[in-house]
């Protein structure tokens, strides 16, 4: 995928895991593990963003993006200063350029939440100050650095691993495809053959030795796998829904879908779970379900990004 080069100096943007080398996306998952540890003992010196002001944008709603790095911010010493796409007018009282260019002139970072992920490369590049993809359309490389903090807090390395993705090819999808990539583990996709994986994220994976397996039996998917994955089958910007739960009814988690795979699986969907569509309440709230672990790493893999955009990190 086309971002712009990282910054120069120690200050970095977070656009995408397929940007970053292996060996900074391990330093990111290991500082994440050690904040985590000492997050109500912390150091002094883990307070990276003192003195620092980040700016939060949401041209989307949220609550886990939302509330992880708000909290992550000003754990990390920093303020944060939140606005939604409307209040200003993203795009269209001026051009995404010249808001790059005042942003950075008020705060020292920015994060956002947006759908048009050309828009979030377009900020990227006029930006003085680093940028973090908190979603788009395309990505949503924060949501899977916690993901496998979370695997990796269950199941050890991922590397060498199975992970299956049982559903919608969407964002969070295409971001697990580059973290695969870059650490060395199986993916497994299941998906109806109309919402397969686009060409270009096939096409990434092949060219960047991914291992990537595509399939449209999801029992076949899942079987012996490390870590079963879904997400909502209706994507915010989707506009076929009743399509789409026509086509994703057979690629449901339930208790049948985790008895292929096996009690050795865990669980993972990013949240929010329309419980009964992708998910039943029997996996949701049953002993392979992570999901909470999930949502409560968002803050901390945050926290690890954030001290790498600027540079530093957690010893």
């Amino acid at each position: 995928m086309a971002t712009p080069d990282n910054l120069s100096g120690n200050r970095k943007h977070f656009l995408d895991l397929g940007d970053i080398s292996a060996a900074e996306v391990r330093h990111i998952l290991d500082g994440a593990r050690r904040i985590k540890a000492r997050r109500r003992t912390p150091l002094e010196s883990d307070k990276v963003l003192k003195g620092k002001s980040i700016a939060m944008i949401f041209e989307q709603p949220s609550l886990r993006t939302r509330l992880s790095f708000d909290m992550g911010i000003r754990e990390l010493g920093g303020e944060s200063v939140m606005v939604t796409g409307k209040e200003i007018e993203l795009g269209e009282r001026e051009s995404i350029a010249d808001t790059a260019r005042v942003l950075s002139r008020y705060v020292d970072g920015i994060m956002i939440r947006m759908l048009d992920h050309k828009q979030l490369v377009e900020l990227a590049e006029n930006a003085t100050v680093p940028v973090l993809n908190g979603l788009t359309k395309t990505s949503h490389p924060c949501q899977v650095m916690a993901d496998v903090l979370t695997f990796e807090e269950h199941k050890g390395a991922i590397e060498g691993r199975t992970v299956s993705w049982v559903g919608d090819s969407n964002n969070v999808l295409r971001s697990w495809v580059e973290a695969s990539a870059k650490l060395g583990f199986t993916i497994r996709i299941a998906t109806p053959e109309e919402l397969q994986p686009r060409a270009d994220l096939i096409e990434w994976a092949k060219a960047n030795k991914a291992d990537l397996r595509l399939m449209h039996d999801p029992h076949k998917a899942v079987e012996g796998s490390d870590c079963v994955i879904a997400d909502a089958w209706v994507s915010m910007g989707d506009k076929d829904a009743g399509r789409r739960h026509n086509l994703l009814k057979p690629y449901q988690v339930n208790r049948e879908l985790m008895r292929s795979a096996g009690d050795q699986a865990i669980f993972m969907h990013c949240l929010p779970a329309k419980r009964g569509e992708e998910v039943t309440d029997e996996v949701m709230d049953g002993p392979q379900s992570v999901v909470f672990d999930e949502a409560e790493n968002r803050l901390h893999a945050q926290k690890s990004i954030l001290a790498w955009a600027y540079g530093q990190s957690f010893a």
